[in-house]
């Protein structure tokens, strides 16, 4: 019989001695082996849309640090880009969407089918899956409606929450209609995902921070549960786990969800207020600063500790509070890993 992932039977309700662990942006820019792989390429889109390399860096992690859970190699930004903005990824600025959304192009978006224009991506998850052992599970993603969203609106990232916020207050008829159509175009990208291999699927909402309740409510809480109520009434066994970055105790609202099994909490979230607020309604996942891996020691160990102690006795992930940074030296990734695994 095949061996249930270790991942897995945490949102069964297990409770393990040494939690199951996977990193945010485990796959990418701090692996040599990436690197190499990547020079090999055209644009960071030509690899998202090679099922065999973007394969291959979903496998990388797993191989150096023999985590227990891979995550699609892909970009929160490939819905828009098969809903028709062109998506190109600037040297040191970041990702660009043109033309920016506007209200015209709503109807256009609604009868799009995305599956088509991402089949590769489920290629690379179907491959993936394949290659894993049985014992590793397999992550797929998207980004969350309003982290998509701000980046259709803006073209680019939105450095300026406020910007956002007054178009809410001021076009909430046509933020409401970008917004209801990333839900079902998402919910559509996850079932196609989870058909292909994805034994889990997480919501990454990184830009729901800031915002006052009744928008915050409207067009993330709200929107993340429609997708998580829809893939569980689809796949009922089949973990969804949601990463609100920045929304400090609302966090609690979140756990609260329909369809929400898991809560990825960030670097700046009392673990202790975690632990007594999230952990008895979901599993919680992460927590570790991204940044203490870069400079790795003995605070990196403590802090690591820290979080092993507090939820030593609820199922929980071990992760991060957001993704590793490019210039997280391996050796400590690995050296992390070990502590957990093995103590001091």
């Amino acid at each position: 019989m095949p061996t249930e992932p270790k991942f897995l039977r945490v949102f069964e309700g297990e409770v393990f001695d040494v939690p199951p662990i996977w990193f945010m942006r485990q796959a990418g820019r701090y692996l040599p082996e990436y690197r190499a792989l990547r020079a090999k390429v055209g644009s960071f889109l030509d690899l998202c849309f090679n099922s065999d390399l973007a394969s291959e860096v979903t496998l990388q992690p797993i191989r150096r640090f023999d985590l227990d859970a891979a995550i699609l190699f892909a970009d929160i930004l490939l819905i828009p880009h098969a809903l028709g903005q062109n998506l190109r990824f600037v040297e040191g600025e970041g990702p660009r969407l043109e033309p920016v959304v506007t209200a015209g192009d709503l109807d256009g978006f609604r009868a799009q089918d995305v599956r088509p224009a991402l089949s590769a991506v489920f290629e690379t998850v179907s491959k993936t899956r394949t290659a894993l052992p049985d014992d590793k599970a397999l992550i797929g993603f998207a980004g969350a409606p309003w982290t998509v969203a701000t980046y259709m609106l803006a073209g680019g990232p939105m450095k300026d929450p406020a910007v956002l916020r007054k178009r809410f207050y001021q076009e909430r008829e046509f933020i409401d209609g970008l917004i209801n159509v990333l839900v079902e175009k998402t919910i559509d990208y996850l079932l196609a995902q989870i058909e292909a291999g994805a034994d889990a699927v997480q919501l990454f909402d990184t830009w729901a921070a800031g915002l006052p309740w009744p928008v915050l409510d409207a067009v993330s809480l709200r929107p993340l549960e429609k997708i998580a109520r829809a893939i569980k009434k689809a796949h009922p066994d089949t973990p969804v786990i949601l990463f609100p970055k920045g929304v400090g105790e609302k966090c609690g609202e979140y756990a609260l969800l329909q369809g929400c099994d898991g809560l990825g909490i960030d670097y700046a979230m009392d673990p202790s207020w975690a632990r007594a607020n999230l952990a008895e309604r979901v599993v919680v996942q992460g927590g570790l600063d991204p940044l203490l891996v870069v400079s790795g020691g003995e605070e990196m160990e403590k802090t690591a500790e820290t979080y092993l102690k507090l939820f030593h006795d609820v199922p929980y992930v071990f992760n991060l509070g957001h993704g590793f940074t490019p210039e997280t030296p391996p050796e400590n990734v690995a050296r992390l890993v070990d502590v957990i695994r093995n103590g001091q």
